[in-house]
């Protein structure tokens, strides 16, 4: 007997929801996808015994961290590390990510799975003598520690970069110039800023198509050093013109986190891969349409798919870089984790009626792999957030 639940509305009001008896999905374990190259982005567990500074000084719980790595693995995801996901350059600093990259790598060397890094510029703060040889220097160091880890490169978006660039000319030089020197292809990060507002007007443009014609010709101009881009702008249609703009070889690596089952299905021209954070929090559903797609069972991708993009839309709700605590939200209900804290606080990003919807939407959209558990967790977090609860079940 699945035990109901007080939940509160906007406005405060509460109501009596009892979850489903959902049944896990069905996933095929062992083997990466056959039709389309997918990452999930990978949240961090932080120690919430350590006595240590939340906020400035977090420290990671490795063996939960690592667990949930090898859980990605085991359903078919390559591992994309250390990124904002990761809560890289809001809670995790360049000193930890090492870290992170150095253990993350070793354990994929162990069941042969995928995994790319996150390379940026963090250790470098932006201010006002920052120059771009610095920024380059910043970036040549994250990037030859990963190769010399056996990684492979995501390059992110650089907050340094975008606070000295003065002309696209700028950001062509800096990218060409790493672009040069990395040993094997990377993969590109256009992140919006909607995701970082740091990160407004990349590319030394506000206008999205202009941006876009500075990065396509970092592409094209470096075309050996290019597996392919990742954009995390939320637009679907900017992305299949992008994706259909790009050279032979290259893939469009998804990060629409709203749009992602029709941007991965593809239409007559082509397809986009997946380099996804909302694959953290619906791992089950997404492997499970992601075999579907292999079958070529596309209405039950759609079936499966389709239900978690109300989840999708609400986790990545603006303020959207608060987005990690959903995502950190959802292990927690499904028992990868035993508490609900976040390295930087981030825990209280969102509000308890946020969380109290992501749980129903979740239930919608059967991702919660033990109900019972589920709300037993849930009722732990309402209780502290002062909504009492009853004993009822049904």
């Amino acid at each position: 007997m699945v035990q109901s639940l007080n939940l509160p509305k906007a406005g405060g009001e509460l109501y009596t929801y009892t979850p489903s008896q959902s049944k896990p999905f069905e996933v095929e374990t062992g083997k990466p996808f056959e039709k389309r190259t997918a990452f999930s982005a990978a949240h961090v567990v932080c120690n919430p015994l350590a006595d240590v500074d939340p906020l400035q000084n977090a420290e990671i719980d490795w063996e939960r961290t690592m667990e949930y790595r090898h859980y990605l693995w085991s359903l078919g995801f390559g591992v994309a590390e250390a990124m904002d996901t990761a809560q890289r350059g809001m809670g995790l600093s360049w000193e930890s990510a090492k870290e992170l990259i150095q253990r993350s790598i070793q354990e994929s060397r162990s069941v042969n799975g995928r995994i790319a890094c996150g390379t940026g510029t963090d250790q470098l703060l932006p201010a006002p003598g920052v120059t771009l040889a610095d920024v380059e220097n910043a970036y040549a160091e994250q990037c030859e520690f990963v190769e010399g880890e056996g990684g492979q490169i995501i390059l992110m978006a650089s907050r340094a970069l975008a606070a000295c660039a003065k002309s696209p000319e700028d950001y062509e030089k800096v990218y060409g110039n790493i672009l040069r020197k990395v040993k094997e292809p990377v993969i590109l990060h256009w992140l919006g800023d909607m995701f970082d507002p740091a990160l407004k007007g990349y590319w030394g443009h506000d206008n999205l198509d202009d941006a876009r014609d500075v990065c396509l010709k970092i592409i094209q101009d470096n075309i050996d050093k290019v597996d392919g881009i990742k954009i995390s702008l939320l637009d679907k249609q900017r992305e299949i013109e992008m994706r259909n703009m790009l050279p032979d070889g290259v893939k469009m690596y998804t990060g629409d986190d709203f749009n992602y089952p029709e941007l991965i299905k593809g239409d007559d021209q082509g397809y986009s891969d997946a380099l996804l954070g909302i694959f953290d929090a619906i791992a089950p559903a997404a492997s499970a349409g992601l075999r579907a797609l292999d079958q070529g069972n596309i209405n039950r991708y759609h079936e499966i798919l389709d239900k978690t993009v109300p989840l999708a839309r609400h986790i990545f709700q603006k303020p959207t870089f608060a987005y990690k605590t959903g995502v950190v939200f959802m292990a927690y209900l499904n028992g990868h984790q035993s508490h609900f804290r976040m390295i930087g606080g981030a825990e209280g990003s969102r509000s308890i009626i946020h969380l109290s919807d992501l749980f129903v939407m979740a239930d919608e959209a059967g991702l919660l792999m033990d109900p019972d558990s589920a709300v037993k967790k849930m009722r732990l977090v309402l209780e502290q957030a002062g909504i009492e609860q009853g004993v009822q079940t049904t």
